[in-house]
């Protein structure tokens, strides 16, 4: 995915159809548009088994950089999408800082993020400052932490917000 500077562009916020999000990315960019939809990892439970799948951080949104002379006909008629959001019949431009600063945080929140077998440390409660081995999430705000106490190794199950990657 290509995210260049097109010379006298701007980035503007689309809205898709419902869970059509992906599929307006993909007839976008087969069309030649440069588009961006922001994601996370999120760990979900599919059939039984843990599994990490990434969902988009606006869900029904995504950013489309278009010049201001560009052709936005085809816009119109593209699989999955709904529409350019506009103010007073207006498309509004986004501040390319913007895009810029989602596209950072989502590179830094791929590399923050935590595998199973990871060491993390326990940040709060009884067991703060002890270090254990990430094993996986048990819903969607609790993890489970695999702890060595008194030689034999222990499951705990913790919210999230009490534990840190260790580096």
């Amino acid at each position: 995915m290509s995210y260049s500077k097109l010379q006298n562009a701007a980035w503007y916020l689309a809205q898709c159809k419902p869970r059509q999000d992906e599929r307006a990315q993909q007839h976008l960019e087969n069309q030649g548009y440069t588009c961006y939809r922001p994601q996370y990892r999120r760990e979900r439970v599919l059939r039984g088994r843990l599994q990490a799948q990434m969902e988009s951080l606006f869900p029904g949104y995504l950013f489309i950089q278009l010049a201001g002379d560009s052709n936005w006909s085809p816009l119109r008629s593209t699989r999955g999408l709904s529409r350019i959001v506009a103010f007073n019949g207006q498309p509004h431009p986004l501040p390319a800082s913007l895009i810029e600063q989602l596209q950072q945080r989502q590179a830094s929140n791929e590399q923050a993020y935590l595998q199973p077998g990871h060491r993390v440390r326990i940040t709060e409660g009884p067991f703060a400052e002890l270090e254990g081995i990430y094993q996986g999430m048990s819903g969607e705000q609790r993890v489970i932490v695999l702890l060595n106490l008194l030689q034999q190794t222990q499951t705990l199950e913790l919210p999230i917000t009490s534990i840190s990657k260790n580096a």
